[in-house]
C-alpha cells in the first residue's frame, strides 16, 4: 500500500494521554498515581502545535539551493526524558588550531567526563569500567568523547586517496572506524540516582510521554527516500530476529569419507548471510578441511535456494553495472559479488594489478599500461569489461593512481561464488575432481539428475559436518547504515520472517531416522513479494501510520515511497526498544563518521557536530536524512528530512538544507 497524503492522527492531547491510560493498572495504590498526574500536567503544558513556518536558517538554505518549501518534508519531534537519554555519548570535536571546541558541548548534569583523545590510527577510546548492561543496553554516566577535527580530516583524506569507493572498502575489509569499537557503544545515563537502572524493558514498560512535533512541515507527503529507507528493514530485523541473530551456513556431504578423501559431493547450504566476505569464506573452507576432507571425488554443490528469483539486471537502475551498490542479493552471497583490484606502480609506463579474491578459470590481467591523467572511478581509470572467460581493461591506468584500490561488481552472483570457492579450495592445497555448481533447488530434489554409483550414491549426511555462523545482526546493520550497503540490506530484508526454529520433534526425526537435517532444517524459501509483505504486516501490526511502499529494502529505487511521518514514527518506536543500542550505533555521527561525516565541512559551526546520529540518502533529485539529535538542552529529538525535486538533480547542492535542519534541532 502506498502512503496516502492524509494520515489519521489523534489530537496532540490524546497523544499525550494515551500512554498513561495504557499503562495504568486499577490495582495500583492511589499514592502511585501522584507522579503519573504530575507527568500528565507537565505534558499538557508543552506546546501542542508544531512551529508553523520553517525556521529562517532552513528557509535561507532552501533559497541558496534554489529549492522551495514545496520540495521538502521535515518533522522534528522530542522523544524521551532529557534526564534519562537513550542516545550515545555526544562526541566533542575540537579545533586543534585553537584547542577549543568547534561547537558547544553542554551537558544537563555536569559530572566527571572520560575524555578520549582518538589518534589517526583509530586508537580505541577509554571507557568507564562500571557499565550497567541490561537488554542489550550499555549505559555510561555522562561520558564525553573528544576528537580533533584534523584527525577526522586526515582519516577521510587517507580513505579517499586509497580508494574511489571508501564505503565498500571499509565494509568488505572490516576497517576499524575512527572511534574504535568501545566508543561506538557508549550510552550515557544522566539519571541523578546512580543506583537505579533505567534500561528499557518490554517486560516492565515505563510511562512514555508523547510530545507534539517541534517542527512539522508536509510530513504526510509520500516521497522517494533513497537510502534512508534502510532504516525500515534494519530495525524490523532487530525486532523480529533479535540483535544477536546469526545466519548459519551448513555443510553436508553425500557418499563416504575415507581417509582425507570424500567419495561423493560436498553440499554448501546458503543461509542468506549478508557478509560472507572472501576471508570468512576461506575460514568456512578451512573448517571443512579441518573436518578431515582434503580431496573431493565429486562436485561442490552450492544450494542458494533460501532466496528465490532475486537476481536483477545490475545495469537496470542507473546503467552502472560495475558499481558494487548495484550487486544482486543471493542465498549464498560471496564478497558482495565484488572483486578488489589494487594497482602498484611498476615503472614509468606500467603498473602491476592484483585481485582479491581470485577467480578460478578466469583470466585477470596483471599488467596495465599507464597514462598521464587524474585517478578516478574504476569505469574511468580501468574501463573494465567482464567477458566469458576474461576481464578486459579498455583503457590505460592514470599514473596518478599510484597504489590504489578499485572495487568492481561481477555481473553474476552465482558464477562469482562458484569461481571464488574453486580458487580458495585449491589455495588451501585441496583438490576437486568435479565442478562447483550453484543452484536454487535443494540437492535432495535434483540428485536424481546426477548419475551416481558406488560410495557416491550414499545419501546426504544426517548432520552437517560444519555449521558456520555469520557475524551477528548488530554487526551487520552497522555496515548497512554506517556505510549504506545496499546488497547487505537486501539480504537482511529478504531474511525477515524466514527463520523459524526447527522443533525438537523434527530434530529427533532427522537424527534418529534415516533422514538428514539438510532436508528438515532448511528455512522456508523467500522472495521479494513474500519479504515485502512480511514487512508490510509488521508495520500494520506495530505502527499507526499507513505502511510505506517498498519495492526493495535498500532504497535503490524510484518507485518506492515513504513519508516523513512514517520514518518519524518508526524512529520514535525504536527509541524505546530493547535493541535501540544496536540501532542507533549503526548510524553515522554528524561530522565524525559514516555517510554524514562531511556535515562539518558543509557547516563548520553546526551545533549538531558529534550530537546527531543520522542515516543519509542520495539519488539524483533526492536528498534525505533521518535519525536522532541530542539538543544542547539535553533533550533528544527524532529528525526526518526528505527532499524530492528536479532542482536537486545534484543532491549535494540540496544537502546543506538538511544540514541546517540538524543544526537548528541541536540548538534546542
Amino acid at each position: 500500500m502506498r502512503p496516502t497524503s492524509k494520515l489519521r492522527h489523534s489530537s496532540a492531547f490524546t497523544a499525550k494521554l494515551f500512554p498513561f491510560c495504557r499503562y495504568q493498572r486499577p490495582s495500583q495504590p492511589p499514592a502511585k498515581y501522584v507522579p503519573i498526574m504530575a507527568l500528565l500536567a507537565t505534558a499538557t503544558l508543552l506546546p501542542i502545535h508544531a512551529q508553523a513556518a520553517l525556521p529562517k536558517a532552513i528557509e535561507a538554505a532552501l533559497s541558496r539551493a534554489d529549492l522551495t518549501e514545496a520540495d521538502i518534508s521535515i518533522i522534528v519531534t522530542p522523544v524521551g526524558d532529557k534526564n534519562a537519554s537513550h542516545l550515545p555519548a555526544p562526541i566533542q570535536v575540537i579545533d586543534s588550531s585553537t584547542h577549543r571546541s568547534s561547537k558547544p558541548a553542554l551537558q544537563t548534569k555536569p559530572t566527571a567526563n572520560i575524555n578520549a583523545d582518538i589518534t589517526s590510527n583509530s586508537q580505541k577510546a577509554t571507557q568507564n569500567n562500571n557499565d550497567k548492561t541490561n537488554n542489550n543496553h550499555v549505559r555510561q554516566q555522562s561520558t564525553l568523547i573528544t576528537i580533533e577535527q584534523r584527525t577526522i580530516e586526515k582519516h577521510e583524506k587517507k580513505l579517499h586517496a586509497y580508494t574511489d569507493d571508501p564505503y565498500t572498502y571499509q565494509s568488505l575489509e572490516s576497517i576499524p572506524t575512527i572511534l574504535g569499537d568501545k566508543a561506538k557503544t557508549a550510552i550515557i545515563n544522566t539519571n541523578a540516582n546512580n543506583d537505579k537502572t533505567d534500561d528499557i524493558s518490554t517486560d516492565n514498560p515505563s510511562i512514555k510521554i508523547s510530545f507534539s512535533p517541534l517542527l512539522n512541515h508536509q510530513a504526510d507527503i509520500a516521497r522517494t527516500p533513497a537510502s534512508t529507507m534502510k532504516l525500515v528493514p534494519s530495525f524490523i530485523a532487530l525486532d523480529t530476529l533479535g540483535a544477536d541473530f546469526v545466519w548459519h551456513t551448513r555443510v553436508y556431504h553425500t557418499g563416504l569419507v575415507i581417509g582425507d578423501r570424500l567419495h561423493g559431493d560436498l553440499i554448501i547450504q546458503g543461509s542468506g548471510d549478508p557478509k560472507m566476505t572472501h576471508e570468512r569464506l576461506k575460514q568456512l573452507l578451512y573448517k571443512i578441511q579441518s573436518s578431515g576432507i582434503h580431496h573431493i571425488d565429486g562436485d561442490i554443490i552450492i544450494d542458494s535456494g533460501v532466496f528465490k528469483n532475486v537476481s536483477k539486471d545490475p545495469a537496470a537502475f542507473d546503467n552502472s553495472p560495475l558499481r558494487p551498490y548495484n550487486a544482486s542479493p543471493d542465498g549464498f552471497l560471496v564478497n558482495f559479488s565484488t572483486i578488489g583490484i589494487k594497482s602498484y606502480p611498476l615503472n614509468d609506463d606500467q603498473a602491476n594489478l592484483t585481485y582479491t579474491p581470485k577467480l578460478a578459470n578466469y583470466d585477470l590481467p596483471s599488467i596495465i599500461n599507464t597514462r598521464s591523467a587524474a585517478c578516478g572511478q574504476a569505469r574511468y581509470s580501468l574501463a573494465p569489461e567482464w567477458q566469458t572467460k576474461q576481464l578486459v581493461l579498455n583503457t590505460q591506468l592514470p599514473n596518478s593512481c599510484q597504489e590504489h584500490a578499485f572495487y568492481v561488481a561481477y555481473p553474476d552472483a552465482k558464477d562469482f561464488a562458484a569461481r571464488v570457492i574453486a580458487a580458495k579450495w585449491q589455495e588451501l592445497g585441496n583438490t576437486l575432481s568435479g565442478s562447483v555448481i550453484t543452484q536454487e533447488a535443494p540437492y535432495i530434489t535434483t540428485k536424481s539428475t546426477k548419475s551416481t554409483h558406488g560410495l557416491a550414491a550414499l545419501p546426504v549426511s544426517p548432520l552437517p559436518i560444519v555449521s558456520y555462523p555469520s557475524l551477528n545482526l548488530t554487526q551487520q546493520i552497522y555496515d548497512i547504515n554506517h556505510f549504506s550497503n545496499n546488497v547487505m540490506t537486501e539480504q537482511v530484508a529478504l531474511s525477515i520472517g524466514v527463520y523459524d526454529k526447527v522443533d525438537n520433534k523434527t530434530l529427533d526425526k532427522a537424527i534418529n531416522g534415516s533422514h538428514s537435517l539438510y532436508q528438515f532444517g532448511t528455512p522456508t524459501a523467500t522472495s521479494y513479494p513474500v519479504a515485502l509483505h512480511t514487512i508490510n504486516q509488521w508495520w500494520q501490526t506495530n505502527l499507526s501510520t499507513p505502511p510505506p511502499h517498498l519495492t526493495n529494502g535498500s532504497g535503490l529505487c524510484r518507485d518506492c515511497t515513504i513519508t516523513a511521518a512514517n520514518l518519524s514514527e518508526l524512529l520514535t518506536y525504536a527509541y524505546s526498544h530493547p535493541s535501540f543500542n544496536a540501532y542507533v550505533n549503526s548510524l553515522g555521527i554528524a561530522g565524525v563518521s559514516g555517510t554524514i561525516t562531511a556535515h562539518s565541512e558543509r557547516l563548520p559551526e553546526s551545533a549538531a557536530i558529534g550530537r546527531a546520529w543520522i542515516k543519509t540518502g542520495t539519488l539524483n533529485n533526492v536528498t534525505s536524512m533521518a535519525g536522532y539529535v541530542k539538543g544542547l538542552s539535553g533533550q533528544d529529538y527524532v529528525v526526518v528530512g526528505l527532499i524530492n525535486s528536479e532542482q536537486a538533480h545534484n543532491a549535494y547542492t540540496a544537502r546543506p538544507v538538511l544540514d541546517a535542519m540538524l543544526d537548528w534541532t541541536a540548538q534546542h
